[in-house]
Formats: C-alpha cells, structure tokens, sequence
C-alpha cells in the first residue's frame, strides 16, 4: 500500500512536534455479502475500506487521525494534523525498520472470490428451502453469506514493520416460526478466520433443520418460572455472558482507567476452583484469531483466570504505559477510521472434567439454557441481562418441558463465584463485538457449565 521510505517520512512527520511515539496503519478490505429471504435473493453488497491512521503518542496521552489519501503528500498532511494536536518537548525519531516474520495460522485454501455469486445464491437457498420444509409453522427465513480480506500494513517510530491477510466467511441462518399470535426464532451463524473451505466444515441443511427446530420448539412452549434457581447453560454461545459480563472487565480499556470490578486485582480470586478463562487469538482458523494484532504485536494466548485466580488482563500499547505493564497482542480495531484499543480475540472457558450428562443428572431443578439471545451489560459493573433463545425445565435430573421468555440476570463477578460444574465439553461460537474501537469479530466459547443462586426473570411465578 504504501513503501518504506513514504511510512518513514509520514511518522517523521508525526513526531516533528515532540511526541515520543508514531505509528500508521494502513488498510485494503474487499467485502462482499449476500443475503436471502424466504428463499429469495433480498441483497447482494460489495464494499471496499481504503485509507491510513496515524498515532501519535506523548507520554500517556495520544491523538489519532485518519485519511483515505495515501499519497506522500496525502499522509504527510495527515500526519502533520496529528503532530500539532500532541505537542511536547520529545525528540524521537524513526528507526530502520524490521519486517516481522511469523507462520501463518489461518491458512486458506480457497479463497472467496473462486466462487461466483450464483454458487453462494444456491447455498443459500438450499438452507432456506431446507427450513421451510422443516415444519408448517416456519413462516420465515432468512439466509446469508458474508466474506472479507483485509490487507493491513503496521508501521512504528521503533522500527516495527508488520504486514498481514485476514480472510473471513461466515454463514447464517435464521428462521420465524408463527402460529397466528405467536412468532419465536432460531438463529445459528458459523464462521472462521477461513475461506470458502468453511462450507465443508459445516452442513448448511442441518443448521437449517436446528434453527427451524428451536423456533418452533418455543413456538408450543410454556412461559419460563423466574426466581432465584440453578441454571446449566450449555456450550458455545452460551460464553457470550462471559465475554460481555467479564470479558469487556479485564480489559485494559477498562481497567486502566480504574472502571473495573476486577481492576488492581491480579492474584485474587475471583471465581470458582473449576473456573479457567482464556483469550487466545492464535487457534488456527479462529473468527477471532488474528498473525499480529492492530499494533503489529503477535498474538497469545493469555490466561486471564486460572483455577478461579485473577492471572492477567488484555492490554495494548497506550494502556500498558499507563498501567506499567507490558502489551499482551490484544489491540484491535474495526478499521483505519479506529483508534486501536484492548479488545479480545477468542475468549472462552476452558473445558473441566464434568460430563454434560453428569451435570444434568445431578441437577434436581432448575433452567437448562441450551441457545442464549442477546442482551446488555454495564461494563463498570458487570450487570447483564440476557434472553434465552431456548431454554427447558431440568427436574430429577432430567431435560424436560421447554420454556420460553426466560432471562438471566446477574453480576459477571458473582457469577465466576457460583459456578459449581464445568464440562469436558468446549465449544466456541461467532459473533460481533462493540467497542470503542467500533465492531470486530470474536469468538465466545465454553463447555455446559452450572451456575448456583442464579436470578432468572420470566412470566410465571
């Protein structure tokens, strides 16, 4: 995108008014999406995010600018705006700089413009002719496929040069079942750090068959008790309570600000023995998982919580000075127009050594939250709320009657302290994450776990 000698000028440029730290990012994404309802094509979108951010840092302070202009003259302009706003007596320069060498962890095989629009068009049709078929009762459906390359370039004041590809894909389905009064829905969306291989991996006619199946499962369900209760939530996205009420908490975003629960807190213990939590943004292939982060740093596996004790925090560059503490490759950007900031990668519960059928079976009552929905969480706080998507009754040890309308409310801290059980049975699922450093993919993911004294809003007493 841009040569050595133009990236060295630019960050000259930037630190001309004393700040004591540049760098620039530059990016080239090529996105496409097509999506479908009712069997119909509804849209099909391509975009590309073209342009630079320079950052400038003086002390704990930083000022970031962006352009779309990456001619010499475009960034110099550019980085010459970023330079007035941090003002200081320092006097560094630009180093030489190294390009960084690592092994690539997301190998793509194919990439996904190999495949035409109409070839997606016809998988995304067959899923949704699939639900359809499920049931009477679907009324609706809607099936998508979206795909990215990201090209990106890191350059710094102390001689870092990082360049790197990042190739997702990611299908979804969705489905409405109706009975006149009534609608509820399913959803299911997977996807990877992968190419158009994904659809080898998955089998879009049974993702089709489950979305449509949890939709009209809750379409005939009862109302959820509320009250205070054991809750089993299962595997995969059922991590997204984590990664909202906790995750967004040990991060240095957060923490160094003192805006954390878990802030100054490192060698605690803040969860449950069975408890062990950990982002790492090197699987192979992972939604999340990322060569070298929006700093140029590699990425690691960081281990947040151990055995139920406090063991570290994701933090990037500007937060480490401010903490005294070393980045641990978790800064993260939605693009150019970003600022990076801590952010996770793929964040999950470790698996245990219980078995979902163990935890079931020595479960005499509660709420087995086998799909969660969406919700919110207070960040400083912890407190979440969130809906079950499909949920049943667990009595005697067995998974009963489903219920519907079931909502977990609770405080990310206390939840980490209730949890009894954690199966031998991780799985981890896909999503979009908001921050201040706008939307970036992460995986959630944990095995069936089982909450004690867990608070559940629903319609009946």
């Amino acid at each position: 995108m841009i040569n050595e000698r133009t990236a060295g000028l630019t960050i000259e440029k930037a630190l001309s008014k004393g700040g004591d730290f540049a760098e620039i990012f530059c990016e080239n994404t090529v996105r496409n999406s097509i999506s479908m309802v009712n069997s119909k094509v509804d849209s099909s979108l391509s975009g590309i995010d073209y342009g630079a951010g320079i950052r400038v840092f003086n002390g704990e302070n930083a000022v970031y600018v962006y352009t779309n202009d990456l001619s010499e003259k475009g960034l110099l302009k550019t980085a010459e705006t970023a330079a007035e706003a941090v003002k200081g007596e320092g006097k560094a320069g630009c180093r030489a700089f190294v390009p960084s060498k690592y092994d690539n962890i997301n190998k793509i095989k194919v990439m996904p413009d190999e495949k035409s629009r109409l070839w997606k068009r016809d998988i995304l049709k067959e899923a949704s002719d699939t639900a359809f078929a499920y049931d009477d009762a679907i009324t609706q459906t809607r099936s998508g496929f979206a795909d990215s390359v990201q090209d990106v370039l890191i350059a710094n004041s102390e001689g870092l040069w990082a360049e790197d590809r990042r190739v997702r894909s990611r299908f979804t389905i969705e489905t409405v079942a109706g009975n006149g009064s009534e609608k509820q829905s399913g959803r299911l969306s997977p996807g990877g750090s992968e190419g158009l291989e994904l659809f080898d991996r998955i089998d879009v006619k049974q993702l089709a068959k489950d979305a449509a199946k949890t939709a009209v499962t809750m379409l005939s369900a009862k109302e959820c008790p509320s009250g205070k209760m054991t809750v089993v939530i299962d595997n995969g996205f059922g991590g997204v309570i984590f990664h909202e009420a906790c995750g967004h908490s040990l991060e240095a975003t957060a923490v160094a600000r003192n805006a954390s629960v878990f802030a100054g807190r490192l060698g605690e213990k803040i969860a449950s023995d069975v408890v062990t939590a950990i982002d790492d943004g090197t699987i192979p292939n992972g939604w999340g998982s990322l060569n070298v982060d929006d700093e140029g740093n590699p990425t690691r596996r960081n281990v947040l919580i151990e055995n139920g004790i406090l063991k570290g925090y994701m933090i990037d560059k500007l937060n480490g000075r401010r903490m005294g503490m070393e980045a641990t490759g978790s800064s993260r950007r939605e693009s150019y127009k970003y600022a990076p900031t801590s952010r996770m990668t793929n964040t999950f519960i470790a698996a245990g050594e219980s078995t979902p059928e163990e935890i079931i079976a020595n479960t005499e009552f509660g709420l087995y939250a086998k799909q969660m929905g969406g919700g919110s969480v207070e960040p400083a706080t912890g407190v979440f709320n969130f809906a079950v998507l499909e949920g049943y009754i667990i009595r005697n040890g067995k998974i009963c009657e489903p219920v519907r309308g079931a909502t977990l409310i609770g405080k990310g801290s206390e939840v980490l302290l209730n949890i009894d059980l954690v199966g031998n049975n991780l799985m981890r699922a896909q999503g979009m994450c908001g921050s201040i450093s706008g939307s970036i993919h992460a995986d959630v993911g944990q095995p069936m776990i089982r909450v004690q004294n867990m608070t559940v809003g629903g319609r009946s007493v």
